[in-house]
């Protein structure tokens, strides 16, 4: 989109009225004067913030990402706002925005948009974690909206933070039935795509999503999907008697909570095998029965909030706990699966865990995965590397290593 003059004007105007008032508030009992071109609220905003805020800081602080995720997950705003991902993904790639949900404090719990527009957001921590409220990151939609309880637009230099100021962010708070804020929804993309009807586009989403609170149906147990080494979906404390290629789904769908097309899930599922679609979407509506629902429509994704063993191991490893890593993988994924997708996730797990387990300066790390792994030569190898010669453990690992070369 060209930059239309207007746009570039008024920027320009904001960091002339930044440059002079910022360092004027930063001044203890300073307080905001009067100015044409900034409006009070924006002004009000950078007073309370210079407090907690430095302008010059380069990003959003962020929130510990397994708490993230299962704040997102119990979230009242899970269930909506997964119904709608489809549509939601649908205008922030067509429109080159990305789009943001957050909870009452004004911590991100989800995002989605292109790959370009997502990789712009996120160096300045605008997703899943990023800390957005006043105290945090100042002046910006999310946190005005969160005060004020109404809808509010941020243009380039009217946010605080100056690494914010090639952006335009447009949010409204998301009210429960009983009144309450749950939180914020956004849409946010570069200074010279500002439009007015991007305001009325998230206002009608949220009206959308307000409508969904009221008349969803009570939601679903939490489900607890056990794929590593056995196979196990447990919901609300039952077991569900699913057939393999549902669990197959499920799993799928919970290693990537973004969720699929239906062409790619077919894919994953069945790779080149002649299945017709009827075949296809018969699986899908025998998920969802059993599930009670759970399966968004338009986009296959879970709309349930959902704990799978190898989603725990892949969030242990990426925060460096290989500890917590090893004690959750219990084996290969769903080891008598042949669908593609899951012989993809299955060997990207084993790699991933092995690479850890290898990089460990802990003898005990290789002990125990060298039990879910007799063949390993190199495994048994390094633990024996890493045993002193008078750690009676040697003998485990030398024997698991004799019984490997042997075989």
């Amino acid at each position: 989109m060209s930059q239309r003059p207007d746009l570039r004007q008024r920027r320009s105007v904001l960091e002339h009225e930044w440059s002079r008032w910022v360092p004027r508030l930063s001044v203890p009992g300073a307080r905001p004067g009067g100015s044409a071109a900034l409006r009070h609220e924006v002004t009000e905003s950078w007073a309370r913030s210079l407090s907690s805020v430095d302008p010059g800081r380069d990003s959003a602080p962020v929130a510990d990402g397994g708490a993230v995720h299962q704040r997102w997950t119990s979230s009242p705003l899970y269930g909506p706002v997964s119904g709608l991902a489809g549509e939601l993904r649908s205008i922030a790639e067509d429109a080159g925005f990305v789009t943001a949900v957050t909870d009452e404090s004004g911590t991100i719990l989800w995002t989605c948009g292109g790959p370009a527009m997502r990789r712009q957001a996120e160096r300045v921590n605008f997703a899943p974690g990023g800390r957005w409220d006043e105290q945090a990151m100042g002046t910006n939609a999310l946190s005005l909206a969160l005060r004020t309880g109404r809808p509010s637009s941020v243009f380039s230099a009217e946010h605080l933070v100056s690494a914010l100021h090639g952006w335009v962010c447009y949010c409204a708070p998301v009210h429960a039935p009983d009144g309450r804020v749950l939180g914020v929804l956004d849409l946010s993309t570069t200074w010279d795509r500002s439009h007015p009807l991007a305001m009325s586009t998230v206002r009608s989403l949220v009206t959308t999503v307000e409508a969904r609170l009221t008349t969803e149906p009570h939601r679903p147990g939490r489900l607890r999907i056990s794929c590593l080494g056995a196979e196990r979906v447990v919901q609300g404390g039952r077991r569900l008697a699913l057939r393999p290629r549902q669990l197959e789904i499920l799993t799928l769908l919970a290693l990537e909570p973004d969720g699929f097309t239906a062409e790619r899930l077919r894919a994953a599922l069945y790779g080149d095998r002649p299945v017709t679609s009827s075949t296809f979407k018969a699986e899908i509506s025998h998920l969802r029965r059993a599930l009670g629902g759970g399966v968004s429509a338009r986009r296959y994704a879970l709309t349930v909030p959902v704990a799978c063993d190898a989603v725990e191991v892949l969030r242990a490893l990426e925060e460096g706990d290989t500890d917590a890593a090893l004690r959750r993988y219990g084996g290969p994924l769903l080891p008598r699966s042949e669908a593609p997708g899951i012989e993809e996730w299955r060997t990207r797990l084993e790699v991933t865990v092995r690479e850890a387990v290898l990089a460990s300066h802990r003898p005990e790390h290789a002990l125990r995965y060298g039990e879910r792994a007799p063949y390993d030569t190199e495994i048994h190898e390094h633990a024996l590397d890493l045993l002193g010669p008078r750690d009676t453990r040697r003998a485990i690992a030398a024997g698991r290593l004799t019984a490997a070369l042997r075989d």
